[in-house]
């Protein structure tokens, strides 16, 4: 009998832009919006796999996701990584779930 290593869960930062949709609840006259995630998973795809259903779950319209790492992947590339922003990271990991940390609504 082989015994099955279960991969840890990490977080991921992801940088996610949302395109309009009836009832999204984004400004009225904005044309869309970026929001940062931090998203639990084995891996990135898995991260951006719940964030995207969880987005359109709440009546969003993901149109591109773009993944910058785990905490640790971001440290060794020469991030600057906040008390704030680890604490919603580690929210994260401990929910199993996906955080979002900011919304920045788009306008022409």
């Amino acid at each position: 009998m082989t015994e099955v290593t279960k991969r840890p869960q990490q977080v991921y930062t992801l940088a996610v832009e949302v395109g309009r949709k009836p009832g999204d609840g984004l400004p009225e006259k904005s044309t869309g919006a970026a929001l940062m995630c931090y998203a639990s998973g084995i891996d990135e795809a898995e991260a951006v796999r719940e964030t995207v259903a969880i987005l359109k779950q709440a009546d969003l319209a993901p149109l591109d996701v773009s993944g910058y790492g785990t905490l640790d992947e971001r440290l060794a590339a020469g991030d600057e990584v906040d008390d704030e922003e680890r604490a919603l990271m580690a929210r994260a990991l401990a929910e199993n779930s996906v955080v979002v940390a900011q919304m920045t609504p788009f306008f022409d």
